[in-house]
């Protein structure tokens, strides 16, 4: 199975599998800073273009294999079919392996077995999305929590992504331009789900920001979404990337905090600046922490990927320049 860390992701911005320039768009040389993209065959797409967008998948990848592969220090790369029928054919694809994994939409307790059997024996990861009616519900959050963990997907689910603009509209509801989305039933939502899934050791991820006219507002969105443990923020337009991965960065207090309680030698209980630090109980959260320093940076200094361990992909270019895929 991939080995990839959910603090990669950062800002993941959706596109449709109909676009003619995802390739520059893999090969980084499109969007400044992006770190994971998904190519949507779904929502994006409309019934009419499906086929158009599947051949265009299928271009992209032919070109990525001509190549060799993506390059190490591109973005993530994930597909979102319509439904786990279009998964299942996708995953037989040769050329799949390509990419990093599918997104999975509308998921749930239903669906869950059919999205089993969908990713067979490939080494793809999954990213389901919570945006159905029956998020809203405890007792069945809790019940797919429990499928999950004891499912053949466990090890293959990267994060859950909570889709909020679904979700308002399960409600018949769109969010007020002026506020952030914690400002309604979604400040009921998210909580619930960080509880309920996050108990379990699931990453979130948090819903996507869809305005581009008031920075402000997504500033304090992004406040409450990183006070929530989420890890990631779908993104609506590169314009916000560099604001979601601002936010995402860690304190450079909270970073020396992390490694005081991670210490070998730390005591059961000290103070660090100004507050109490309780190894036995704050070891989760420093490394997270951590974790999180190592993709997303500190902020205030350069990223600190370049001082770790950190797991790359590995790139082999063949004969065939990129360029001309890219024609």
């Amino acid at each position: 199975m991939k080995q990839i860390s959910p603090y990669e992701l950062g800002a993941t911005l959706y596109m449709p599998a109909t676009r003619d320039d995802l390739l520059k768009i893999i090969f980084n040389r499109k969007i400044d800073g992006l770190r994971s993209l998904v190519i949507c065959l779904e929502d994006a797409v409309s019934d009419a273009d499906v086929s158009a967008g599947l051949h265009n998948l299928a271009k992209v990848l032919s070109c990525i294999e001509e190549v060799g592969g993506r390059p190490a220090d591109g973005p993530l790369v994930f597909v979102r079919p319509r439904n786990s029928s279009m998964a299942a054919t996708l995953a037989q694809w040769p050329q799949i392996r390509h990419i990093d994994g599918f997104v999975a939409p509308k998921f749930s307790r239903a669906t869950l077995s059919k999205w089993e059997q969908a990713m067979g024996e490939s080494d793809l990861l999954l990213m389901p999305t919570l945006e159905s009616a029956d998020v809203f519900d405890p007792l069945a959050m809790s019940t797919l929590k429990n499928s999950l963990v004891s499912s053949s997907l466990r090890e293959r689910i990267l994060v859950l992504r909570i889709g909020g603009n679904d979700l308002m509209g399960c409600l018949g509801l769109r969010r007020d331009a002026s506020r952030s989305l914690y400002d309604g039933p979604m400040g009921y939502v998210i909580p619930m789900l960080v509880g309920i899934m996050g108990s379990a050791g699931f990453a979130l991820t948090a819903p996507v920001y869809e305005r581009m006219d008031n920075i402000d507002v997504l500033k304090a969105e992004l406040a409450r979404d990183v006070a929530h443990g989420l890890v990631g923020k779908t993104a609506i337009h590169p314009c916000q990337i560099e604001t979601i991965h601002e936010a995402l960065k860690v304190s450079v207090e909270d970073l020396n905090a992390a490694k005081l309680i991670l210490a070998q030698d730390a005591a059961a209980v000290f103070k660090h600046g100004g507050a109490m630090c309780e190894p036995a109980t704050h070891r989760a959260w420093a490394k997270s922490i951590v974790d999180r320093a190592q993709w997303q940076g500190v902020r205030g200094s350069s990223p600190l990927a370049s001082d770790a361990d950190v797991v790359v992909r590995p790139v082999h270019f063949g004969a065939v320049p990129v360029a001309a895929c890219m024609a």
